[in-house]
């Protein structure tokens, strides 16, 4: 997406309510700042709290994520900024790669940061059993990690009756 005032790719999404009416903007870097710059001041209770916000938002965030988005993928060497301009991830290393940036992200679209909903009905049965494998499993050594042999035990079994119920 670009910038609504210039060409380069809008790196900021700001949406202002006016009056109970809101507006969005798609800003580069630059429009950004100035968007979010205090115009003059205003000496009324809810003047001073915008501008401490849009103090606080222009000196944090747009250092913050010009950090951000230098960051790369190692294996397919994507940025975290060409992410947020494509709206898409290189590879699946990805999600471990920016997996502070996302789960928030994910949260704040889904709010899930796991599926938790429809499969196909065409989808192979023993992918289902597969994927359910593999989540006991993940289980099981955060379980044993956290000591927590009990709940180890119920999984290890649980396991074992998916493997033979596959045989």
């Amino acid at each position: 997406m670009k910038c609504n005032r210039c060409s380069k790719p809008a790196t900021f999404h700001i949406t202002d309510i006016a009056k109970g009416v809101p507006q969005e903007f798609h800003l580069c870097e630059d429009h950004a700042r100035q968007h979010l710059a205090p115009e003059e001041p205003d000496d009324t209770p809810e003047g001073q709290v915008s501008a401490v916000a849009k103090g606080l938002v222009k000196s944090s965030s747009l250092r913050d994520t010009s950090e951000l988005d230098r960051q790369t993928c190692p294996v397919c060497g994507i940025s975290f900024l060409e992410f947020r301009n494509a709206g898409r991830l290189g590879c699946p290393h990805d999600y471990d790669v920016f997996r502070a940036e996302l789960i928030p992200l994910l949260e704040n679209i889904h709010g899930e940061t796991r599926h938790c909903g429809k499969v196909p009905k065409r989808a192979p049965r023993d992918s289902r059993r597969q994927t359910e494998l593999i989540q006991l499993r993940n289980g099981l050594k955060r379980a044993v990690a956290a000591e927590n042999y009990e709940e180890a035990a119920r999984l290890r079994d649980r396991i074992r009756r998916l493997e033979e119920s596959g045989r």
